[in-house]
Protein backbone atom coordinates (compact mmCIF):
# COMPACT_ATOMS: atom_id res chain seq x y z
CA UNK A 1 0.00 0.00 0.00
CA UNK A 2 2.85 2.35 0.60
CA UNK A 3 4.15 1.63 -2.95
CA UNK A 4 0.58 2.87 -3.81
CA UNK A 5 0.44 6.09 -2.26
CA UNK A 6 4.22 7.01 -3.01
CA UNK A 7 3.26 6.67 -6.42
CA UNK A 8 1.25 9.54 -6.35
CA UNK A 9 3.60 12.35 -6.39
CA UNK A 10 1.20 15.68 -6.08
CA UNK A 11 -1.55 14.20 -4.57
CA UNK A 12 -1.78 13.45 -1.32
CA UNK A 13 -2.99 10.18 -0.19
CA UNK A 14 -2.99 8.27 3.19
CA UNK A 15 -4.42 5.06 5.15
CA UNK A 16 -6.89 5.24 7.75
CA UNK A 17 -8.62 2.84 10.09
CA UNK A 18 -11.86 2.74 10.65
CA UNK A 19 -11.55 5.05 13.92
CA UNK A 20 -9.84 7.33 11.58
CA UNK A 21 -6.27 6.84 12.39
CA UNK A 22 -3.84 7.59 9.53
CA UNK A 23 -1.68 5.09 9.43
CA UNK A 24 0.21 5.52 5.95
CA UNK A 25 0.94 8.44 4.23
CA UNK A 26 3.16 9.97 1.40
CA UNK A 27 5.17 12.52 1.01
CA UNK A 28 2.25 14.86 -0.83
CA UNK A 29 0.06 14.05 2.29
CA UNK A 30 2.99 15.44 5.35
CA UNK A 31 3.56 18.53 2.87
CA UNK A 32 0.27 19.65 2.41
CA UNK A 33 -2.41 18.47 4.93
CA UNK A 34 -0.33 17.13 8.01
CA UNK A 35 3.13 16.08 8.46
CA UNK A 36 1.94 12.97 10.50
CA UNK A 37 5.53 11.26 11.00
CA UNK A 38 5.93 14.52 13.08
CA UNK A 39 2.88 13.42 15.36
CA UNK A 40 3.06 10.55 18.17
CA UNK A 41 1.20 7.66 16.82
CA UNK A 42 -1.95 8.16 18.97
CA UNK A 43 -2.22 11.83 17.55
CA UNK A 44 -2.43 10.80 14.08
CA UNK A 45 -6.22 10.41 13.88
CA UNK A 46 -8.37 12.73 11.07
CA UNK A 47 -11.20 13.45 13.68
CA UNK A 48 -8.56 14.46 16.96
CA UNK A 49 -7.04 16.49 14.38
CA UNK A 50 -10.30 18.06 12.91
CA UNK A 51 -12.05 18.99 16.09
CA UNK A 52 -8.75 19.56 18.76
CA UNK A 53 -6.06 21.19 16.31
CA UNK A 54 -6.48 24.92 16.10
CA UNK A 55 -4.04 24.73 13.00
CA UNK A 56 -5.97 22.27 10.92
CA UNK A 57 -9.22 24.22 12.02
CA UNK A 58 -8.25 27.00 10.73
CA UNK A 59 -6.89 25.42 7.56
CA UNK A 60 -10.52 24.32 6.49
CA UNK A 61 -12.70 27.27 4.47
CA UNK A 62 -15.84 26.18 5.67
CA UNK A 63 -15.36 24.27 8.83
CA UNK A 64 -18.93 23.36 10.43
CA UNK A 65 -19.65 21.80 7.27
CA UNK A 66 -16.51 19.91 6.98
CA UNK A 67 -16.84 18.82 10.57
CA UNK A 68 -20.50 18.08 10.03
CA UNK A 69 -19.51 15.67 6.74
CA UNK A 70 -16.15 14.23 8.60
CA UNK A 71 -18.46 12.50 11.53
CA UNK A 72 -21.24 11.20 9.34
CA UNK A 73 -18.54 9.72 7.08
CA UNK A 74 -16.52 8.29 10.27
CA UNK A 75 -20.18 6.94 11.38
CA UNK A 76 -20.89 4.84 7.77
CA UNK A 77 -16.94 3.58 8.30
CA UNK A 78 -17.26 2.57 12.26
CA UNK A 79 -20.34 0.52 11.01
CA UNK A 80 -19.17 -0.67 7.97
CA UNK A 81 -16.19 -2.07 10.28
CA UNK A 82 -18.03 -2.89 13.02
CA UNK A 83 -15.68 -1.30 15.32
CA UNK A 84 -18.07 -0.70 17.64
CA UNK A 85 -15.80 -0.54 21.00
CA UNK A 86 -12.98 1.11 19.70
CA UNK A 87 -15.62 3.26 18.16
CA UNK A 88 -16.76 3.88 21.55
CA UNK A 89 -13.75 4.96 23.35
CA UNK A 90 -12.93 7.51 20.60
CA UNK A 91 -16.37 8.81 20.70
CA UNK A 92 -16.25 9.03 24.54
CA UNK A 93 -12.64 11.28 24.43
CA UNK A 94 -14.22 13.91 21.16
CA UNK A 95 -16.98 14.07 23.29
CA UNK A 96 -15.49 15.31 26.68
CA UNK A 97 -13.02 17.38 24.44
CA UNK A 98 -15.15 19.09 22.23
CA UNK A 99 -18.79 20.15 22.46
CA UNK A 100 -19.43 20.30 18.79
CA UNK A 101 -18.27 16.59 18.00
CA UNK A 102 -20.70 15.79 20.92
CA UNK A 103 -23.72 17.83 19.24
CA UNK A 104 -22.79 16.46 15.94
CA UNK A 105 -22.63 12.90 17.12
CA UNK A 106 -25.89 13.18 19.10
CA UNK A 107 -27.33 14.46 15.55
CA UNK A 108 -26.85 10.91 14.27
CA UNK A 109 -26.07 12.06 10.37
CA UNK A 110 -24.53 9.56 8.07
CA UNK A 111 -23.11 10.98 4.96
CA UNK A 112 -21.14 8.38 2.10
CA UNK A 113 -17.89 9.94 1.24
CA UNK A 114 -16.75 8.77 -2.15
CA UNK A 115 -15.59 12.05 -3.60
CA UNK A 116 -16.01 15.52 -3.69
CA UNK A 117 -13.83 18.80 -3.26
CA UNK A 118 -11.58 20.01 -0.24
CA UNK A 119 -10.69 23.63 -0.58
CA UNK A 120 -7.90 24.70 2.18
CA UNK A 121 -6.08 27.51 3.19
CA UNK A 122 -2.09 26.44 3.16
CA UNK A 123 0.63 28.48 5.06
CA UNK A 124 2.83 28.08 2.60
CA UNK A 125 0.86 27.28 -0.85
CA UNK A 126 -2.07 29.73 -0.05
CA UNK A 127 -5.75 28.31 -0.90
CA UNK A 128 -5.57 24.79 -2.87
CA UNK A 129 -8.56 23.15 -4.10
CA UNK A 130 -8.08 19.55 -4.16
CA UNK A 131 -10.68 16.50 -5.14
CA UNK A 132 -10.99 13.69 -3.47
CA UNK A 133 -11.63 9.93 -3.96
CA UNK A 134 -12.14 7.84 -1.11
CA UNK A 135 -11.52 3.72 -1.52
CA UNK A 136 -12.62 0.81 0.66
CA UNK A 137 -9.17 -1.34 0.70
CA UNK A 138 -10.11 -4.86 -0.69
CA UNK A 139 -10.30 -7.90 2.37
CA UNK A 140 -9.60 -5.22 4.72
CA UNK A 141 -12.95 -3.49 5.98
CA UNK A 142 -10.87 -1.78 8.61
CA UNK A 143 -8.63 0.27 6.33
CA UNK A 144 -9.69 2.67 3.42
CA UNK A 145 -7.61 4.92 1.45
CA UNK A 146 -8.39 8.99 0.29
CA UNK A 147 -6.28 10.44 -2.67
CA UNK A 148 -6.78 14.18 -3.06
CA UNK A 149 -5.90 15.58 -6.42
CA UNK A 150 -5.16 19.09 -7.42
CA UNK A 151 -7.78 20.98 -9.30
CA UNK A 152 -6.11 22.97 -11.09
CA UNK A 153 -2.56 22.22 -13.16
CA UNK A 154 -0.48 25.08 -11.07
CA UNK A 155 -2.00 23.69 -7.74
CA UNK A 156 -0.04 20.47 -8.55
CA UNK A 157 2.57 22.65 -9.72
CA UNK A 158 2.90 24.62 -6.81
CA UNK A 159 3.28 21.36 -4.55
CA UNK A 160 5.64 19.50 -7.06
CA UNK A 161 7.53 22.93 -5.75
CA UNK A 162 6.92 22.21 -2.34
CA UNK A 163 8.21 18.69 -2.30
CA UNK A 164 11.20 20.00 -4.59
CA UNK A 165 11.91 22.68 -1.49
CA UNK A 166 11.73 19.90 1.41
CA UNK A 167 14.45 16.93 -0.43
CA UNK A 168 16.09 15.26 2.19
Amino acid sequence: MQRLLDAFETSPALIKTATWEVVAWNRAAAAVLTDYGALPPGQRNILRLIFCDPRVRAAQYDWESIARFVVGAFRVDAARADAVSEVGQLVDELCRLSPEFEALWRDNDVHVHGGGVKRLRHPILGAIMLEYSAFAVDGRPDLGMIVYNPVLRSDADRIRSLLASQQV
